[in-house]
């Protein structure tokens, strides 16, 4: 059977989380996806380590198709994004960083929301528990879309952009409590919500990703950057639109970032065109 969704991870010097997250992935309740991983640990052979080879042998039980990658040299990770997308021959993929955990349900919310949609990326920002007693009132701002998700332009210095202090900290997991408890909110019915970008977990149109290029831009950028994925995102909200969902059902490991020298963000050197296409009649 041919996969709805390919499940796309880079992974670098960090096997016991990449275990953890991989063990989220067995107990999702849509099961038509295909795994890829890329590791470019130098030095090792990352995927070979007992904790991950234990966890892909219960995937591939499953019924789960793996497929593993060693991509050397590093040229950052948008070349690295880039060169899993070209691996992707389903119509959805599913970009995880290597450090989350997955509650039950999310893929199957994801896909649910994007098939209704139709916009380029529908995302679950991840909760950083370790902030759980971080209460921040006045980062719990949410707008959330009513009617269909639409194209929107988002951009740096603007009231939008401000969305992003949502996704810090706890703050997302502390909103969506309050919403559950006032009774605003059903956990399994997720609510599409406008962002500026989400990092770690987005589900993308595969089709719409490629169309604008992917992550293509590597090329123009230096080996040690960021911002990758706000950029694509930025440029798929302007095109077709994107949304998050609440409740969020990941969740952070925490563990120490494997890009700590970021000095050039792709979404602010990067040139594209400013934008909004109104959808199709």
């Amino acid at each position: 059977m041919t996969a709805t969704i390919d499940v796309l991870i880079p992974t670098y010097a960090r096997p016991t989380a990449l275990a953890v997250t991989l063990t989220s992935l067995i107990a999702q309740t849509f099961r038509n996806f295909h795994l890829v991983i890329s590791d470019q640990t130098e030095g090792e052979d990352l995927l070979d380590t007992g904790e991950v080879q234990a966890v892909l042998r219960v995937l591939q039980a499953h019924g789960h198709s793996v497929e593993q990658h060693k991509h050397l040299p590093r040229r950052g990770i948008s070349e690295q994004r880039q060169f899993l997308l070209d691996q992707a021959t389903a119509p959805y993929v599913l970009f995880l960083d290597d450090d989350l955990i997955l509650e039950a349900t999310l893929i199957q919310h994801l896909l649910t929301t994007i098939q209704a949609e139709d916009c380029g990326f529908v995302g679950n920002a991840p909760h950083g528990l370790s902030f759980l007693h971080d209460v921040r009132p006045h980062d719990q701002a949410i707008e959330f879309w009513h009617g269909a998700v639409q194209p929107e332009l988002v951009q740096p210095e603007t009231p939008q952009w401000e969305r992003w202090r949502l996704h810090s900290a706890a703050n997302l997991y502390h909103l969506q409590q309050r919403l559950m408890l006032e009774g605003a909110l059903d956990v399994n019915k997720p609510q599409p919500y406008k962002v500026a970008w989400i990092a770690g977990c987005i589900l993308y149109d595969t089709a719409k990703l490629r169309s604008i290029g992917g992550f293509n831009f590597w090329h123009d950028l230096p080996p040690k950057h960021g911002g990758e994925d706000v950029l694509v995102q930025l440029q798929l909200m302007a095109h077709y639109g994107g949304c998050g969902l609440i409740p969020s059902g990941v969740y952070h490991q925490e563990v120490p970032t494997t890009i700590p020298d970021r000095p050039v963000a792709a979404d602010k050197v990067i040139q594209w065109e400013h934008t909004t296409f109104s959808p199709s009649p």
